[in-house]
């Protein structure tokens, strides 16, 4: 099957039957200089929401994972929370900038977005920190504090992320 160059000469763009793994080249460099969606096609809120609910679905198995697994090997919950949220984000970024919202690279957007998960970061953190030992002052086992905590920052951080990059940073035009 042959395909069309893209602008890196590659020869691998527009390939037919790209699979969403597919649409995820590059998203180790989040300023790469291609993208395959259709800027004039629009994805509709309700796919949107649906979108964004599974790759935070993802984002929170790899933060949530990495935060306990770093517990487990004696990692401080603070540094754990700050190096699984780290991991978490850029899963989160990668797959809402190519899937949910389909919006092309740019450097500003990325800068904004990395703003907001700075932000996000201060937040969520902070409430994993001051929810965490308080259910364990009520006798909660670090595991359930640890858990309950995380479920209650990391719902505050995805309304509001939601809210932020598909009215400011995605926004549709």
């Amino acid at each position: 099957m042959s395909s069309s160059p893209d602008s890196t000469g590659t020869g691998d763009a527009d390939l037919p039957g790209d699979s969403v793994l597919d649409s995820l080249r590059g998203a180790v460099d989040p300023l790469e200089s291609r993208h395959e969606s259709d800027p004039a096609a629009p994805t509709d809120l309700k796919t949107q929401i649906i979108r964004f609910f599974l790759t935070g679905v993802l984002s929170a198995i790899v933060d949530y994972g990495l935060l306990q697994l770093l517990m487990l090997v004696g990692v401080s919950p603070g540094w754990a929370k700050a190096l699984s949220f780290v991991a978490g984000t850029l899963t989160a970024y990668a797959l809402n900038r190519r899937w949910t919202f389909q919006a092309e690279p740019s450097r500003a957007r990325f800068v904004a977005t990395m703003c907001l998960y700075g932000v996000m970061f201060g937040v969520q953190w902070g409430l994993f920190m001051v929810l965490m030992p308080w259910f364990q002052s009520m006798g909660w086992t670090e595991f359930w504090a640890s858990t309950i905590g995380y479920v209650i920052a990391q719902g505050v951080a995805t309304v509001t992320n939601f809210i932020v990059q598909r009215t400011v940073i995605f926004r549709v035009r």
